[in-house]
């Protein structure tokens, strides 16, 4: 039987070189928080039973994120903020008695995979180690902690840049902060911490010391691909952070057979799924998690906010908004609409124009619009939700609908035209 995994994620800081009121850790990417892509990372590798996320900076508004979006996370206050150690010792007392291993994050480095984090605790596990820290090699590795190794190659330290000596800055080897603890081994650590360095904190690199001084197994595992131990520091970092991260979604959907016809302005987020053979033409934003099927296409000019569900052979195109919306096959919405919160059947075709009224902004309320197999929308038409058009109905063009519309009829809102002969010559005099 696998041991079981906690974790401790680290969110207390301020972000000051984000110049933001937002804490750091809620900055998003595709709409997701900087905090939530750390926890999914966790989560994705099926390992871990509980995530203590520890707050500081605007504790009640991460607390409120962490606490609405994951059943297994709890967050522990960390005030004053007296460095990592003491940050991570915020979880000591939920951990007495634990016996398992408990997995040490950031909850700024948006980058890390739960395929890496998996492979990092295996590789902990083969070599029987009481801890081990995730390192990486960087050509330029300023503002980093540095790996230390003795003669024989084995880690020795973690030394942080401001304590470091002239030749230790030289290591290009550094820590990402990802640890893994053989808890009932390594925990006594936290109660040896001191902040005898130069910033007067609480180190929690200095559990390394600890475990290798206490005659336990302490190893470092170097990443594959050192972009996952990006963090985030300030608005430049984060564009950084989105640019790799879009990139490397639009590699994979590129070879699992989607055409993607212009990669430079197209934008897909990592929840998104799509099956091959579907084409997203370019200057489309796909955020938030959604479902696209086979043989459809998407763009130009587009934009899917998230919680859309695609059937195959549908076609969203040029200025066309989708939100939490699902459209079976194909459907055509092909220019200039807005469709929210709706429910579209098979064969549907949307006018230019349509518009889904789904929002009311006295009581915030949101309503749901349904439409059967084979109907179609006229341009300009207006569906105010909550309202149903039912199989073969159609709307006129430029109507607006706020009643249901019943299978195979025709709903129509126009007021009669006038015809004011002798006008343009009237005007002109």
């Amino acid at each position: 039987m696998e041991r079981p995994i906690k974790s401790i994620i680290l969110a207390a800081g301020k972000g000051t070189r984000m110049k933001s009121e937002t804490p750091k850790v809620l900055h998003k990417i595709f709409n997701k928080e900087l905090l939530g892509y750390v926890i999914d990372a966790v989560n994705g590798t099926n390992l871990a039973q509980e995530n203590y996320v520890i707050v500081g900076h605007c504790a009640e508004q991460v607390e409120k994120y962490v606490t609405d979006t994951y059943k297994n996370a709890k967050c522990r206050l960390q005030s004053p903020q007296l460095g990592t150690g003491h940050a991570a010792f915020q979880a000591y007392e939920d951990l007495k008695g634990f016996d398992g291993e408990v997995l040490i994050l950031c909850g700024d480095t948006p980058l890390i995979t739960s395929e890496t984090l998996t492979k990092f605790i295996d590789a902990h596990r083969k070599n029987n180690a009481a801890l081990t820290v995730m390192s990486a090699v960087f050509n330029d590795p300023t503002n980093y902690g540095r790996i230390v190794r003795d003669e024989k190659g084995d880690l020795k330290a973690i030394v942080e840049e401001k304590d470091a000596s002239d030749a230790q800055k030289k290591i290009k080897e550094i820590n990402t902060g990802v640890y893994l603890l053989d808890w009932a081994k390594v925990h006594e650590a936290f109660l040896n911490l001191d902040s005898n360095n130069a910033q007067n904190e609480y180190y929690l690199t200095d559990i390394v010391k600890w475990t290798i001084s206490q005659g336990l197994k302490a190893q470092s595992y170097i990443l594959e691909n050192n972009e996952e131990s990006y963090g985030i520091n300030s608005k430049k970092h984060l564009a950084q952070a989105f640019k790799i991260l879009k990139e490397r979604v639009i590699d994979k959907f590129l070879d699992d057979g989607v055409t993607i016809v212009d990669p430079d302005t197209t934008y897909i987020s990592p929840e998104t799924e799509i099956e091959a053979d579907t084409i997203i033409y370019p200057c489309t934003y796909i955020e938030g998690k959604n479902k696209i099927g086979k043989d459809c296409k998407i763009g130009p000019f587009a934009r899917l906010r998230g919680d859309v569900e695609l059937g195959n052979g549908v076609k969203i195109g040029n200025f066309v908004e989708i939100k939490k919306t699902k459209i079976k096959d194909h459907t055509n919405v092909c220019h200039l609409s807005y469709v929210g919160d709706s429910t579209l059947g098979s064969n549907v075709n949307i006018g230019a124009g349509t518009i889904t009224a789904n929002y009311n902004h006295i009581t915030k309320e949101k309503f749901k619009t349904v439409i059967d197999d084979n109907a179609s929308t006229g341009s300009n038409s207006v569906l105010v939700a909550p309202v149903h058009v039912g199989e073969n109905a159609s709307i006129g063009a430029g109507s607006v609908i706020s009643k249901d519309v019943e299978a195979n009829a025709l709903g129509l809102t126009r007021a009669p035209l006038k015809i004011l002969k002798g006008w343009f010559d009237r005007v002109k005099k």
